[in-house]
This record gives structure tokens, sequence and C-alpha cells, in this order.
């Protein structure tokens, strides 16, 4: 089955399972989570026996977030089926009115709100958020001004008119561990104000949604319009911004994602002063060196992350960084799962010059990098073997006669031609051999070989006819690989695949 990442948000909350007793309330300027409000007593084994107190202080601070929007519809309502052909129901697009619903939590007295960019971003193509609206716990409601968002972090930054109004403060979600109670407070299917309670169950945990993509996850229920809320430990702190959830349902299953303060109040600060939001970039396009890559290239561990593709003139390039290079240190941090490439590069100031350690046919050695400013999503793209768009079209003439399958490969193959290359759309200039048919019951077929795709590289090596990779084949072979690693060139993006050899 496969699994759907359906938006929202989780609060965690760090610290041992204590009693919790309430102080007088705070005045107007203080934070409802000022240390000395909440007041801990001797902890006990076990949960909290009510986390009713710690409710009562935080909850004021916590909102729901409405949005209005403006989506153009069809009008046409045979749009889409038969009767369209015969002119039906034929209209012009009408703009419709939509909400959606999220949560979010003031963090100053004179009122900046934290949520989520997805919870204020227009959800649907083509519509434009006309306003939106915060409604504290009291039921008083707030046209709210967006001061500042950041799509990568999945941040934004609102402000409401008001004074004296209940707001929380941010902890220290580096001292969260796993197993910490936390609490988290939201708005989920807008029911109103919302209370779940749960424990850590990971901290630094990555689900490849970004470069910021470090999450602590947690076991409480988080579900759909819980985005944006707070997550908080048991001191009352803030520790987290409930955003994601994993879940083939859409709903909860005990595995909800919050952005770790650490990472977020960074970028709430900056937004809240207009500032705009860097990150630093190589111009590399990055692959995880899984074990079976790693088999492949005959390196010991699947730590570091390999490098599938170098852009023109960007920072690596200049660097001497070549593709199938393998990353494994970056400025004196090592590259694994939990601490991405794409993770630390980020977090470099663009400017500043970095070592960047690698492995290169099986040797180590170490380059220095100028980072710069990472460029807009828009202009980044990727590969995805799994995408199955972008094959040529079979009209019976490819302009060269393809080859017999490669028995040992699971595929047939022809070489790269100018008029081939302009069919699949593929730069002719990068060579290689060209997909003519895959074996449905190979490995090829079931890692999303297809035809039309160009195999560059056998194991590093260039392959520019089947000469070529039949001698590559063998030598993998002789040498006791399970697998080669074919650099697959898709258009125009490419990716490194493992391939297992027949007959291993």
């Amino acid at each position: 089955m496969r699994y759907a990442y359906a938006l929202t948000t989780a609060i965690l909350l760090g610290g041992a399972a204590t009693a919790l007793s309430l102080n007088q309330p705070a005045g107007a300027q203080t934070a409802q989570n000022e240390p000395g409000t909440i007041q801990a007593v001797a902890p006990k084994a076990g949960a909290p026996m009510s986390f009713a107190d710690l409710v009562a202080r935080l909850q004021p601070a916590v909102v729901n977030i409405s949005t209005t929007q403006r989506v153009k519809v069809n009008a046409n309502p045979f749009a889409g089926t038969p009767l369209e052909m015969f002119g039906q129901g034929q209209g012009q697009p009408v703009t419709r009115e939509a909400q959606s619903l999220g949560s979010g939590f003031v963090i100053s007295a004179d009122g900046y709100v934290v949520t989520n960019n997805h919870v204020i971003s227009a959800g649907a193509q083509g519509a434009v958020v006309e306003s939106i609206t915060v409604t504290l716990s009291d039921g008083r409601d707030f046209k709210a001004k967006l001061i500042g968002h950041d799509a990568q972090s999945d941040l934004a930054v609102l402000k409401i008119d008001g004074a004296a109004l209940p707001f929380v403060k941010f902890g220290d979600s580096g001292r969260a561990r796993v197993g910490d109670w936390i609490l988290a407070i939201g708005n989920p299917f807008g029911l109103g104000g919302t209370v779940t309670a749960g424990i850590i169950s990971a901290t630094h945990r990555v689900t490849g949604t970004g470069a910021y993509d470090r999450f602590i996850q947690t076991d409480a229920s988080i579900n759909r319009g819980n985005s944006g809320g707070p997550m908080f430990d048991l001191n009352g702190n803030v520790i987290g911004i409930n955003s994601q959830i994993l879940s083939p349902t859409g709903g909860n299953v005990g595995i909800g994602f919050a952005i770790p303060a650490e990472e977020a109040k960074p970028i709430i600060d900056k937004l809240m002063k207009g500032q705009s939001i860097t990150r630093g970039y190589l111009g590399i396009a990055m692959q995880d060196l899984t074990k079976d890559l790693a088999a492949g290239f005959g390196l010991p561990s699947d730590r570091g992350t390999l490098v599938a593709r170098v852009e023109p003139g960007q920072p690596a390039e200049k660097a001497g960084i070549k593709q199938g290079d393998v990353i494994v240190k970056v400025n004196g941090k090592d590259v694994t799962p939990e601490q991405t490439l794409s993770y630390i590069v980020a977090n470099v100031t663009p400017g500043t010059r970095i070592p960047v350690e690698l492995i290169r046919d099986g040797k180590r050695q170490t380059v220095n990098v100028t980072v710069v400013a990472r460029p807009p999503e828009e202009q980044l793209t990727g590969f995805d073997p799994s995408d199955q768009d972008g094959g040529p079209g079979d009209d019976g003439d490819d302009g060269a006669a393809a080859t017999a399958p490669t028995a040992l490969l699971g595929v047939g193959v022809t070489p790269l031609t100018p008029q081939i290359a302009r069919s699949i759309g593929v730069d002719p200039s990068i060579g290689g051999l060209v997909i003519t048919g895959v074996n449905p019951s190979s490995d090829a077929a079931g890692k999303g070989l297809m035809r039309g795709d160009v195999i560059v590289s056998v194991n590093q090596q260039p392959v520019r006819t089947g000469a070529d990779l039949t001698k590559a084949l063998a030598a993998a072979k002789a040498a006791g690989r399970k697998q080669v690693v074919l650099f697959i060139q898709r258009k125009n993006a490419g990716n490194y695949i493992p391939v297992g050899i027949a007959g291993n």
C-alpha cells in the first residue's frame, strides 16, 4: 500500500513525567509558559495524574487559523464525459469560494502568530488566498496579515492587531529525548481546541521532504487541522510545530511529525524582521547511498551521499567534484541518514568556504568549496526512477537497429544517435545506450528502468556500444559482483540505479 503524507501538525512534550500545579495567572506581558507560572512538583513514576493545569495555562495562546480562497472551477457539468464532445453544457470557468483550516500559536503579547506555510498557502491550483482569520480560544476573531513565510521549512508568521494577548515561548528542543511526554494542542477537523498527549517516538527523523527535513516524531494523535499547532513539553515549553503525519488513510495512526524549535526559531526570528531566508547550495543532485549502491560501488558501508549530477558553473563543479563521487563529510560533519548532506549544506551561510571530504575510485580526498545561495525551488529539478513519463513513442523508426536484449541485464539497447536523442528529449552529447525494451521479469524492470532511458555508464565506466556494455557486465560478474550500478539519464535528469545481474 502506498503511504500518503497528510500535512498536519504535532506537539511534543519533553522531560520526566511530573505532577503539575498552577501558580497565579501571569500578567498581560508574561508568557503563558513563563518559568514559575507552571511548577513541576515531585516527579512520580508513570504518567502524570492529569495534564489539566498545564492545558489551562497554555491553551489560550493556541489559535485556529482559517483562510478564504477564490478557486476557479469548470462550470461545465459534462466536463470529462462523452457529452462534452458534443458541446453539451458549455460554459466559462467560474470562481468559487473555498476555505481551509489549521492551527497556530501566539508568540508575543502584541500579536505575532506562528503556523505552517501550507496552512496559509493556496491549496488548489490557481487558488488565491484572499483573507486569513485567527480565532482565539475565547472566540475572538482577528484578521491577520502575513508577515513572512518560507515554503522549504513550511513556516509562516502572521500578525494580528491585539494587545495583552496570551502567548507562549519556545523551549530547547535539543534536550528532548525519546520517551519524553509531550502535549499537542490544535484544531483537527475544525472541531475547535483539542488536546492530545503522547511521547516522543524519535528525534532527528528524516522523512525525505526537503533540506530542512529533521523532525520530532510523536505518537500523540495528530490529524488534519493540527498543522501549525504547538508541541509542548511538560514544562510548558514549545519544542515543536506540528506539520506532518504519515498515514495510509490521511488520519492519525500514531506517526506525527513536528518541526523542532531549534530549527524553527531562527527562521521565525528572520521572518518577523522581514528578512529573506537564504540557504547554502553546492550545485549537485544528491542520491542516497543505499546498501545496494554501496555494494555496487564496492564501498564498505551506506554512509555518505552519492553525487548523481554536477550542475555546470556551480560551486561543486568549480571545486572539482564529479558525478559518482560519494561525499562523506562536509565542514567537519559526517554525512549520515540522520544528518543528511542537504541539511548540512543548507545550514551553511552562503559565501562560506568549507572542506568537503569525498570518496572517488575508492580513495578519500578533500576539496574546498565556496557555498552559494540556494536558487528558488522552481528552478531545481529532480529525477524519479518510478516516473513513467518521457518514454519515446514507438514510431517504428528509432534511427538505428536495436540489439537483442542483453541477457545479463534484462534490457535491449541501441547506441544513442542525434535523431534518437531528439525523440526522447536528451542531450545527444551525453552518449550512451538507449534502452529499447525491458524484460518484465528482470531486476531492471523492478527498479523502474524503461524504454527510452539512456544507460550512460556501468560502474562508472562510460558505455557507448553493446560491446562496452557486455564487457562491463562480464567484468562485474568475474569480480563476483551480484549487481552493477548504472547511471540512467531520463530527459534532462539522471540517477544512479543498482541493477542485479542475471545468474547471480
